[in-house]
């Protein structure tokens, strides 16, 4: 049998992390091997270069969304339309070669490979930068239950819900990213463009000056001779923040502030919460076994207070005691959701509940995002008039009072 590369990540006795290529029959095989060696295994995949453009021009190997949730559609509807899989997987490539070549080529590889004999399922765990492991572990499901084209419309359904949400959230938070960064402009453009060349005259004419003149006169000032500098500080915070985020610790604290922000703390939540039930409602109704499906959920729920949380409810499930248990303890959780997933859990009926608080809180997310626009909207052309306004006080204040000083002489 032909052997293949494959990138673990696994632990020592000792606790310290390993990472390696390994060359294996399967996963599986590899798996085993590895634990032979007295390494807890945390993660084998089918190893791959590093996605992006190669050194020979080839187009990096990725797909939105947005394009995988049409691919999965399209497959359910060939499968359940008694086409094969791989007849299916082909026409499908051609279609998407014509807008997006590295998925295309992915699907080239992915076929090559179903065709050689690998379970599709495994085949898709070299191309994580498409496949994500939700989608993986469903595909996976589909095969041992014979229900793909069921689980793929499920999957569908999951993805074009999430991208739904994710649209609506950046769409929302289009309009004060702009205002902001036009009010930013603004205020750059009089401070560096006009408050000079009024400073200069004011100076020339020696003429005492009110308060907020010379403040603003010292902003201008300031940020001539030192422009590099909030350039270089919004660079440094950015960075430091990207490798910030790489340490747990750092990120857990950041991903704890989200949620407490005022008025914006109470949106994530929402969409944590969101997240959460309807990731766990697909995979539990595919078929993912339910500490399975607990990993995946706490891997991709994109805030650590969460994943943390979650992590706690995987181990008390393993450990044979309540669901609900550790998900109490997290403030993260209002109560409603904890007392329906406890309520699912004693009915056995978890995934429908989860379903029907996920969508609940959709429509939360939905009114909140509306509420916040018609709010942020005013607040931000206040904050433009404000700043506007005080740069041409200050302009036209002295200018006001040597009018008023110049008629004041001429009638005496």
């Amino acid at each position: 049998m032909a052997k293949n590369k494959y990138q673990y990540v696994a632990k020592e006795a000792s606790g310290r992390q390993v990472k390696g290529v390994f060359e294996g029959a399967s996963i599986d095989d590899v798996t085993g091997r590895l634990r032979q060696r007295g390494l807890a295994v945390v993660n084998v995949e089918l190893y791959t270069k590093p996605a992006g453009i190669n050194l020979f021009g080839g187009p990096a190997k990725k797909a939105s969304q947005a394009e995988l949730a049409m691919f999965t559609r399209q497959m359910a509807t060939m499968l359940g339309a008694g086409i094969p899989l791989l007849e299916a997987i082909d026409i499908l490539t051609d279609q998407i070669e014509e807008t997006n070549k590295g998925f295309g080529a992915a699907l080239h590889e992915l076929t090559d490979k179903v065709r050689g004999g690998t379970a599709m399922s495994e085949a898709m765990t070299g191309y994580r930068r498409i496949f994500p492991d939700i989608y993986v572990n469903m595909v996976k499901a589909g095969e041992a239950s014979g229900q793909m084209d069921g689980i793929l419309n499920r999957l569908a359904d999951y993805m074009e819900a999430s991208e739904a949400l994710k649209s609506e959230i950046k769409s929302a938070m289009t309009y004060p990213v702009v205002s902001l960064c036009m009010i930013i402009a603004i205020a750059g453009y009089l401070l560096v463009g006009v408050v000079p060349q009024f400073a200069e005259m004011f100076t020339r004419m020696n003429v005492p000056l009110p308060p907020v003149t010379v403040v603003v006169m010292f902003m201008s000032d300031w940020l001539q001779a030192h422009w590099y500098v909030p350039v270089i500080t919004v660079i440094a915070l950015i960075v430091g923040y990207k490798q910030g985020m790489k340490s747990d610790g750092f990120a857990y604290v950041m991903d704890t502030v989200k949620l407490k922000l005022p008025v914006f703390g109470n949106l994530t939540q929402k969409v944590m919460v969101s997240r959460f039930t309807r990731t766990f409602s697909t995979l539990l109704s595919s078929g993912v076994p339910l500490l399975g499906a607990l990993e995946i959920v706490a891997n991709t729920a994109g805030n650590r207070v969460l994943s943390t949380a979650v992590m706690a409810t995987r181990e008390s499930v393993r450990e044979g005691q309540s669901l609900t248990a550790p998900l109490e303890e997290c403030w993260v959780f209002p109560s409603m959701v904890v007392r329906m997933i406890a309520i699912g859990e004693k009915s056995g009926a978890l995934e429908a509940l989860l379903s029907r608080v996920s969508d609940f809180y959709d429509e939360q997310v939905h009114t909140t995002v509306k509420s916040l626009t018609s709010l942020i909207e005013p607040i931000m052309i206040g904050m433009m008039g404000l700043i506007v306004g005080v740069i041409v006080l200050a302009i036209f204040w002295p200018i006001l009072a040597m009018q008023q000083a110049l008629g004041q002489q001429a009638a005496g």
